[in-house]
């Protein structure tokens, strides 16, 4: 077995997957922070990223674009963030319920959708939806090794690592994330500000929905090439716990998302060694779980000893004072 992992792991062909697995985990996680960081949890982030994956087929086969059709995935999911927007912000339902009742209604709407306009069962066979093109990079498809994995990825895949760049920006750079921070830290201080946290929230959350919609289409239009029922398969609600380890930062959620992405690649190679297919399945899960455990409790540790060090140091200082007093 030993031998096998050594293998898998010096393959330039895992680690190409590892990338092309890591995208959208990371597209998602990316927009469960922004979200968050503004006051809001997006848990629409799995039922967004269905309805633009199966958007982007839909309209990318009937357009024969498939930017047509990304954009239309794209402005599906927007839309889905939309309506948590006006019920968790507008309504003042609980954004967490909230989102799970569109996940919910995503899992079968989905479905419905599709064989109302196709009468195909929970994957769009019929359709002959387009792909998202893949892309050979001059110069660094020559160097041995690291070309196999860099060069020839899916549009998605640069796309994401933009992403991560443009959002990290956005938090750390320019006044609109100080807003979004202020808001997501005290409503009624940024309000006090001249800062108006409904519209913030409305940004971030139109921020996450074309991030995961990019993520869905992916799916659909480039991991796959056809939209089957519940193709998010939990990726959602994995950034949601990513978006914690990420620790509100964008560099923070590559860390987060390569945790999934490393096993669900593992996961591919791990077929052709006779293990259940089961378990095979819920291998990237239960390690990614188990990574976010491990990673949040390692954080919480330091977290004490940092204010026990300080309360320790708060208390030296009130017992010398007497002493100084009375000197």
């Amino acid at each position: 077995m030993i031998d096998f992992l050594v293998t898998v792991f010096g393959s330039s062909n895992y680690w190409y997957i590892v990338l092309r697995s890591t995208a959208p985990i990371l597209l998602v996680t990316l927009g469960a922070v922004i979200s968050e960081q503004s006051g809001i949890s997006n848990m629409a982030l799995e039922g967004a990223m269905l309805w633009a994956a199966l958007t982007g087929v839909i309209v990318s086969a009937a357009t024969g674009s498939v930017w047509i059709g990304l954009g239309a995935g794209i402005c599906a999911s927007v839309l889905v963030c939309l309506i948590l927007w006006f019920f968790a912000l507008k309504l003042q339902a609980n954004a967490v319920l909230c989102g799970v009742a569109l996940n919910l209604v995503a899992h079968g709407g989905t479905v419905f959708v599709l064989f109302s306009l196709t009468g195909d069962k929970g994957i769009s066979s019929s359709l002959a939806s387009k792909t998202l093109p893949f892309f050979h990079i001059p110069g660094v498809e020559s160097i041995p090794w690291l070309g196999k994995v860099l060069s020839n990825q899916n549009l998605v895949v640069y796309l994401s690592l933009v992403a991560v760049v443009v959002l990290h920006l956005i938090l750390n750079k320019y006044p609109i994330g100080r807003r979004i921070k202020a808001t997501g830290a005290n409503v009624e201080a940024a309000r006090s500000a001249g800062i108006n946290p409904d519209r913030i929230k409305l940004f971030a959350l139109v921020v996450s929905g074309i991030l995961a919609g990019l993520a869905g289409c992916f799916l659909s239009m480039g991991y796959t090439s056809n939209f089957t029922s519940g193709i998010a398969a939990g990726r959602g609600y994995v950034a949601n716990a990513a978006q914690v380890v990420a620790g509100g930062t964008a560099v923070g959620a590559i860390f987060a998302s390569l945790i999934f992405g490393l096993t669900d690649a593992l996961a591919t190679f791990l077929q052709n060694v006779g293990m259940p297919p089961e378990l095979i399945q819920a291998l990237p899960y239960a390690v990614t779980i188990l990574g976010f455990i491990v990673v949040t409790l390692s954080r919480d540790r330091r977290e004490a000893a940092r204010k026990r060090a300080l309360f320790a140091g708060r208390e030296g200082a009130a017992a010398t004072k007497p002493g100084e007093a009375g000197a």
